[in-house]
C-alpha cells in the first residue's frame, strides 16, 4: 500500500468518525499530502528511510509540531503555533513518517479523562458514552478507531497506559529521558513525564 493510499484511508476515517469521537483537534491535510508524496517518491526510487516512512502518525497536543497549533488542551494557548518541532517529532519526520495532525488532551494534560475546555471530549470508539481515559485519550482514540496506526503520547502517571487499557490497545511509556525532549511546553509531574506511543 502506497503512502498516498494510507493517507487517503486515514483521512476518510477521520472524516467519518472524528466529529463523534473527538480524537483530532487539528488535521494538516496539505502538509500530510506533501509528506506522503515525498515518501512515495522515495519508495519508488528504492530509497525508503525505514519502517515508518510514509506511515501516518498523530501527535498529542501537548507536543510541538512546527506550523500546527499547540493548545495543550487550554484556552490559554488557543492561538499558539510553535516555531519548531520538539525532538520526537523531528525524529519522526527524519524517519519519513507523515505527521497528520494533533490529538485531543485535557487542559495541561492533567486529567484521567480527555475533556478539553477548548475542544470538548474525546470518546471511546467502542462505546461513545464512555471515556477513553486521559490524558492521551485523543491519541489512543485515533489509533483504536483506525484513523492512524501510530500516535505519540505522553505519560507521567498513566496517561498513555490507562487510555490504552480502556480501548483494548498497547500503550508504551518508556523510561524517563529515553525519548529526548528539548522544545515545547514544560514537562509536568516533577519531570516524570515521558514521551511514549500507542501503536
Amino acid at each position: 500500500m502506497t503512502p498516498a493510499v494510507l493517507l487517503d484511508e486515514a483521512l476518510t476515517r477521520i472524516a467519518r468518525a472524528n466529529d463523534a469521537l473527538g480524537a483530532f483537534v487539528h488535521v494538516d491535510v496539505e502538509g500530510a499530502a506533501r509528506a506522503a508524496a515525498e515518501a512515495g517518491a522515495r519508495q519508488a526510487a528504492g530509497a525508503r528511510r525505514g519502517p515508518l516512512d510514509g506511515v501516518p502518525v498523530a501527535v498529542k497536543d501537548n507536543l510541538w509540531v512546527a506550523g500546527m497549533p499547540a493548545h495543550w488542551g487550554s484556552r490559554t494557548w488557543a492561538d499558539f503555533v510553535p516555531p519548531c518541532d520538539d525532538i520526537p517529532v523531528e525524529r519522526l519526520r527524519a524517519s519519513g513518517a507523515v505527521i497528520l495532525g494533533k490529538t485531543n488532551t485535557p487542559e495541561f494534560a492533567l486529567s484521567r479523562r480527555t475533556d478539553s475546555r477548548l475542544r470538548g471530549p474525546a470518546r471511546n470508539p467502542w462505546d461513545v458514552s464512555l471515556t477513553p481515559g486521559g490524558s492521551s485519550g485523543g491519541s489512543v482514540t485515533a489509533v483504536a478507531a483506525g484513523m492512524v496506526p501510530l500516535a505519540l503520547t505522553t505519560d507521567a502517571g498513566g496517561s498513555t497506559r490507562l487510555p490504552a487499557s480502556y480501548t483494548g490497545l498497547y500503550g508504551l511509556r518508556p523510561s524517563n529521558g529515553r525519548i529526548a525532549r528539548r522544545y515545547g511546553f514544560p514537562p509536568i509531574g516533577i519531570d516524570f513525564q515521558a514521551v511514549g506511543c500507542c501503536p
